[in-house]
């Protein structure tokens, strides 16, 4: 016994030392300025560690949808994944604080939210087993169709996409009192060309990295709600890191994020602009419109609230921190 505990003792720095290698499933595609920021990051985790922990990341969605990756987390295949964050919404409810429909007019509204709520949702995925790196950028996701929408009897006359696995949005097209066709975001384009929908909500740059603009010529000048990503590594896998690189790995993982999220934003606001250049066609709600459209977002959030989706003191502290900045400016 004496000496199989020797022979412990001996092996734990090498099992210490050993390396880890986290590997990281995305769906966005190779080359994209998110895909590239994540590789030069691993690169710099890995001189900074000597080679002690590295990224191995899987673009393009080839590990298969948030279900299906997430999965592959549970049995130890991949470590963690880049994602919208309602695939990390099930650890921590508030998570989706940010996806309110309708909650926001402009970005400056959504900057004065995010300085106050980004560490505290943050934190709230650590506490659910989720370590993050900081929120990016996802823009505002706008209602694109093959025939104009303005109005909320328009949208209920389309085949509308949503996410499928997305009980928020699920919930929220319940609200609004939509019939949409819930599929894999690897199904949309596919989908698009056949004629199976013909309007998707979703930000401009995803609409042109993915092609789906191709298959649509309208987008209603309407920001129907804020969405971003994150990069969610599984605390389990995290804490297998020594100290030492934790905090090697976490200090380039934020400087990283920092910048991914203010590239994103740029390209987030150019995208609009050059969607309308590919020949999409502005068309715009009138106030009487614009009235409907808000009185169902309300009802869309209450359900959230009374489903468990956003808890009541979250969407308090949102609306508190949205009328303390109009009342400013």
């Amino acid at each position: 016994m004496l000496r199989l505990a020797t022979l412990i003792l001996a092996l734990l720095p090498l099992a210490a030392s050993a390396a880890t290698t986290l590997k990281i499933s995305t769906i966005y595609p190779d080359g994209t300025t998110i895909v590239t920021g994540l590789k030069k990051a691993g690169k710099d985790i890995a001189a900074k560690t000597d080679g002690r922990v590295k990224l191995k990341v899987y673009p393009g969605g080839v590990m298969g949808d948030d279900r299906a990756v997430q999965r592959k987390i549970r049995i130890g295949q991949l470590q963690g994944q880049v994602a919208q964050g309602g695939a990390f919404a099930d650890a921590y409810e508030d998570s989706q604080i940010l996806n309110v429909p309708l909650a926001f007019n402009n970005y400056d509204e959504v900057d004065a939210v995010r300085a106050e709520l980004d560490p505290v949702i943050k934190q709230g995925l650590e506490e659910g087993g989720w370590v993050t790196f900081g929120l990016i950028d996802g823009g505002f996701a706008y209602i694109m169709s093959d025939k104009p929408v303005k109005s909320i009897t328009d949208l209920r006359d389309q085949k509308l996409w949503l996410p499928a696995n997305d009980a928020a949005s699920a919930q929220a097209a319940k609200a609004f009192e939509l019939s949409p066709i819930m599929l894999n975001i690897g199904a949309v384009l596919t989908s698009l060309q056949t004629g199976a929908i013909n309007a998707f909500a979703a930000p401009p740059v995803a609409a042109l990295t993915l092609q789906w603009y191709s298959r649509v010529h309208y987008v209603t000048d309407m920001p129907l709600l804020y969405t971003f990503g994150l990069l969610g590594v599984q605390k389990r896998y995290f804490d297998r890191i020594s100290p030492a690189d934790q905090k090697v790995v976490r200090e380039v993982l934020e400087n990283t994020f920092d910048t991914l999220d203010a590239e994103s934003r740029k390209e987030n606001l150019s995208a609009f602009q050059a969607v309308q250049q590919q020949g999409l066609q502005i068309v715009k709600p009138d106030a009487e419109q614009l009235k409907e459209w808000k009185d169902y977002a309300r009802r869309a959030t209450n359900a959230l609230v009374s489903e468990g989706q956003v808890s009541q003191a979250m969407l308090d502290r949102l609306n508190g921190i949205l009328a303390k900045y109009r009342e400013a400016h």
